[in-house]
């Protein structure tokens, strides 16, 4: 990602999630947690650095484990149901903390997902320049098994209850879940969610493509 944005980006979400410890309560409390996750991913891509293989493939892993906690945030707007959204009428209600959590959730939301996009596209440029393949389509290729691989890690953090600080401290407990996971609601699952970024994905390499050309 361009160095010159870091800074900005950090200060952002060092104010945001500030913001959210002082003014997230109850049960809307998990953004706080998952914003600080869903960063993690975006701040290890500002560090990964090609010129030193095993730093590089070291990082890569680690930012491959955080990845998911970024579009994970997306299957979080599923909690706004348990607001109070509606009158008796049928129409939204304009409650102030209604809308204020709205916010919240959608600003940790966007801001993640799209970030965390910047952050694929900025990894998959490096791998596949360190394995000197150096074409769009080989790029295109790398893009989307990452984009499978933080579907696939969603659903286990979703659907297995399985965090990825949880999965570093024992990965071996997990192996026997991994195996017995895959069935057509889970690859249904996977599937959905993998077109969802692979559409913000395309929008967003679209937009990188045409600022460089133009």
């Amino acid at each position: 990602m361009i160095k010159k944005v870091r800074w900005p980006i950090r200060l952002f979400f060092l104010i945001w999630i500030a913001f959210l410890w002082f003014y997230i309560r109850s049960p809307f409390e998990f953004i706080f947690l998952n914003t600080i996750l869903g960063y993690i991913p975006i701040e290890i891509s500002f560090h990964i650095n090609s010129k030193n293989n095993i730093t590089f493939w070291f990082l890569t892993l680690i930012w491959l484990l955080f990845y998911p906690n970024a579009p994970y945030m997306l299957t979080d707007l599923f909690h706004l149901d348990r607001l109070q959204n509606y009158t008796g009428e049928a129409l939204l209600n304009l409650d102030f903390n209604t809308w204020f959590l709205f916010a919240c959730l959608l600003i940790s939301s966007i801001s993640l997902i799209i970030l965390g996009m910047f952050s694929l596209i900025s990894v998959s440029n490096m791998i596949n320049d360190k394995l000197s393949l150096n074409n769009r389509f080989s790029f295109f290729i790398i893009s989307i098994l990452l984009i499978f691989a933080s579907s696939v890690g969603v659903f286990i953090g979703r659907f297995l209850g399985l965090h990825t600080i949880s999965f570093i401290k024992a990965p071996q407990h997990y192996f026997e879940l991994f195996i017995n996971m895959w069935n057509h609601s889970m690859l249904v699952f996977v599937l959905i969610l993998s077109i969802i970024q692979l559409v913000i994905y395309c929008l967003i390499n679209a937009v990188i493509i045409g600022s460089k050309e133009g």
